[in-house]
């Protein structure tokens, strides 16, 4: 059975709890708290010498890192990675886009705003975050326009990897009302049987 390293809290722990339930993959979930310093312990690290979660440990003992790379391990021969090659790379390409275009805007607002309180020493770069976090959203929804999905207009791991930070985006700061395209597929997602939510 996999065991899950993971907080609900997180956007990138999140994914994979999302893609575990939607394949309804028997794991065991340990919740690590990231707010009181939990991946920091020398116990935590002695698993993942990054001290990052979520982490997750395959049947035969192997550690895989990195929400993305876990999520492809397992979407590997489901629905949710496509076999073209063109898509698959599709599937990569957007997953490249949420962790150097999307995430480093919106994810760290949210967390700013959220979890810091919006402390007058970060508002400088809370403000940062915006135009970047706008932009992204901006190729989201025009990518979204006539499209069901991100990749081949069906459910892919490309839709779980964006969806986890952008349906609360707002927690950052960012206004979704002027994103149509983007509500249609973050309630497209929510609709999906088995679907769960993100703990806030």
């Amino acid at each position: 059975m996999y065991k899950v390293y993971g907080d609900m809290l997180s956007g990138n722990c999140y994914k994979i709890k999302m893609l575990l339930t939607f394949l309804n993959i028997e794991h065991e979930w340990i919740h690590v708290d990231i707010l009181n310093g939990e991946t920091q312990t020398e116990a935590f690290k002695s698993i993942n010498p990054n001290g990052k979660i979520p982490l997750l440990v395959i049947n035969d003992g192997q550690v895989l890192a990195e929400s993305n790379a876990i999520l492809n391990y397992l979407a590997e021969g489901t629905e949710y990675l496509p076999r073209s090659k063109f898509e698959r790379a599709s599937v990569l390409q957007w997953q490249f886009f949420e962790q150097y275009s999307h995430e480093p805007y919106i994810a760290v607002a949210r967390y700013i705003n959220k979890y810091l309180g919006l402390p007058s020493d970060r508002m400088a770069e809370y403000e940062s975050k915006q135009s970047g976090g706008h932009k992204a959203l901006k190729v989201m929804e025009e990518h979204l326009t006539n499209k069901t999905y991100f990749v081949a207009n069906k459910i892919s791991i490309a839709d779980i990897s964006l969806f986890a930070y952008t349906q609360v985006a707002h927690e950052g700061g960012f206004d979704l009302a002027g994103y149509p395209n983007i509500l249609a597929w973050i309630k497209r997602i929510q609709d999906l049987p088995d679907y769960i939510e993100m703990a806030r």
